[in-house]
Protein backbone atom coordinates (compact mmCIF):
# COMPACT_ATOMS: atom_id res chain seq x y z
CA UNK A 1 0.00 0.00 0.00
CA UNK A 2 1.42 3.74 -0.70
CA UNK A 3 0.17 6.40 1.12
CA UNK A 4 0.65 10.18 0.80
CA UNK A 5 -0.04 12.83 3.62
CA UNK A 6 -1.85 16.31 3.19
CA UNK A 7 -2.69 19.36 4.80
CA UNK A 8 -0.11 20.37 6.73
CA UNK A 9 1.15 23.80 7.27
CA UNK A 10 1.95 26.97 8.65
CA UNK A 11 -1.06 27.59 12.00
CA UNK A 12 -0.60 29.83 14.90
CA UNK A 13 -1.01 28.85 18.48
CA UNK A 14 -5.05 27.80 19.02
CA UNK A 15 -5.67 26.83 15.77
CA UNK A 16 -6.65 24.15 13.76
CA UNK A 17 -5.27 21.49 11.14
CA UNK A 18 -6.57 18.79 9.47
CA UNK A 19 -4.16 16.14 8.00
CA UNK A 20 -5.52 13.76 5.64
CA UNK A 21 -3.59 10.46 4.12
CA UNK A 22 -4.84 8.59 0.96
CA UNK A 23 -3.66 4.94 0.34
CA UNK A 24 -3.58 3.32 -3.19
CA UNK A 25 -4.86 -0.04 -3.50
CA UNK A 26 -8.42 -2.38 -2.42
CA UNK A 27 -7.80 -3.47 0.47
CA UNK A 28 -7.05 -0.43 3.01
CA UNK A 29 -9.86 -1.62 5.34
CA UNK A 30 -7.56 -4.36 6.09
CA UNK A 31 -5.29 -2.47 7.72
CA UNK A 32 -4.78 -0.79 10.58
CA UNK A 33 -3.65 2.76 10.41
CA UNK A 34 -1.16 5.09 12.83
CA UNK A 35 0.03 8.65 12.51
CA UNK A 36 3.30 9.30 14.15
CA UNK A 37 5.47 12.60 14.22
CA UNK A 38 9.00 13.72 14.63
CA UNK A 39 10.46 16.45 16.20
CA UNK A 40 13.81 18.38 15.37
CA UNK A 41 16.31 16.64 17.49
CA UNK A 42 13.12 13.97 18.71
CA UNK A 43 12.71 10.46 17.69
CA UNK A 44 9.53 9.63 15.97
CA UNK A 45 6.73 9.19 18.14
CA UNK A 46 2.91 7.93 18.36
CA UNK A 47 0.37 10.43 17.71
CA UNK A 48 -2.49 8.40 17.08
CA UNK A 49 -3.58 4.99 16.03
CA UNK A 50 -7.12 3.14 14.39
CA UNK A 51 -8.23 -0.25 14.13
CA UNK A 52 -9.30 -1.76 10.50
CA UNK A 53 -12.78 -0.83 11.15
CA UNK A 54 -12.33 2.63 12.55
CA UNK A 55 -14.01 1.17 16.14
CA UNK A 56 -10.68 1.62 18.50
CA UNK A 57 -8.90 4.14 18.54
CA UNK A 58 -5.67 5.66 20.21
CA UNK A 59 -3.97 8.48 21.32
CA UNK A 60 -0.75 9.41 22.59
CA UNK A 61 -1.51 11.62 25.94
CA UNK A 62 -0.07 14.25 24.43
CA UNK A 63 -2.70 14.75 21.97
CA UNK A 64 -5.80 13.27 23.78
CA UNK A 65 -8.56 15.35 24.00
CA UNK A 66 -7.07 17.42 21.25
CA UNK A 67 -6.37 15.70 18.36
CA UNK A 68 -8.96 13.12 16.53
CA UNK A 69 -8.64 9.95 14.26
CA UNK A 70 -10.89 8.89 11.90
CA UNK A 71 -10.87 7.24 8.49
CA UNK A 72 -13.04 6.02 5.65
CA UNK A 73 -12.42 3.07 4.44
CA UNK A 74 -14.74 3.72 1.22
CA UNK A 75 -12.39 6.94 0.14
CA UNK A 76 -9.06 4.99 1.18
CA UNK A 77 -8.43 7.51 3.38
CA UNK A 78 -7.02 8.24 7.11
CA UNK A 79 -7.24 12.13 8.71
CA UNK A 80 -6.04 13.67 11.60
CA UNK A 81 -8.13 16.57 13.13
CA UNK A 82 -5.86 18.44 14.97
CA UNK A 83 -7.39 21.52 17.71
CA UNK A 84 -6.12 23.66 20.28
CA UNK A 85 -2.64 23.12 18.01
CA UNK A 86 0.68 24.02 20.48
CA UNK A 87 4.16 24.82 19.63
CA UNK A 88 5.31 21.50 20.93
CA UNK A 89 3.18 19.80 18.25
CA UNK A 90 5.48 20.81 15.46
CA UNK A 91 6.71 18.09 13.65
CA UNK A 92 6.77 15.98 10.63
CA UNK A 93 3.76 13.77 10.73
CA UNK A 94 3.84 10.56 9.01
CA UNK A 95 0.98 8.44 8.11
CA UNK A 96 1.71 4.43 8.48
CA UNK A 97 -0.32 1.38 8.05
CA UNK A 98 0.12 -2.53 8.40
CA UNK A 99 -1.93 -5.62 7.84
CA UNK A 100 -4.08 -6.50 10.67
CA UNK A 101 -7.34 -7.54 8.86
CA UNK A 102 -9.41 -8.00 12.05
CA UNK A 103 -7.42 -6.18 15.14
CA UNK A 104 -9.12 -4.56 17.78
CA UNK A 105 -6.20 -2.43 18.62
CA UNK A 106 -3.84 -0.34 16.74
CA UNK A 107 0.17 -0.36 17.59
CA UNK A 108 1.81 2.33 19.29
CA UNK A 109 5.47 1.44 18.25
CA UNK A 110 7.11 2.60 15.00
CA UNK A 111 8.64 -0.62 14.07
CA UNK A 112 5.89 -2.95 14.07
CA UNK A 113 4.58 -0.31 11.11
CA UNK A 114 5.06 -1.77 7.76
CA UNK A 115 4.03 1.16 5.25
CA UNK A 116 4.93 4.70 5.92
CA UNK A 117 4.22 7.77 4.02
CA UNK A 118 6.36 10.70 3.44
CA UNK A 119 5.33 12.87 5.84
CA UNK A 120 3.70 16.86 5.90
CA UNK A 121 5.43 19.50 7.69
CA UNK A 122 3.00 20.95 10.65
CA UNK A 123 4.70 24.37 12.06
CA UNK A 124 2.61 26.13 14.96
CA UNK A 125 3.88 29.29 15.86
CA UNK A 126 4.03 31.03 19.31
Amino acid sequence: VQLVESGGGLVQAGGSLRLSCAASGRTFSSYAMGWFRRAPGKEREFVAGINWSGGSTYYADSVKGRFTISRDNAKNTVWLQMSSLKPEDTAVYYCAAYWDPSGRYARRVPHEYDYWGQGTQVTVSS
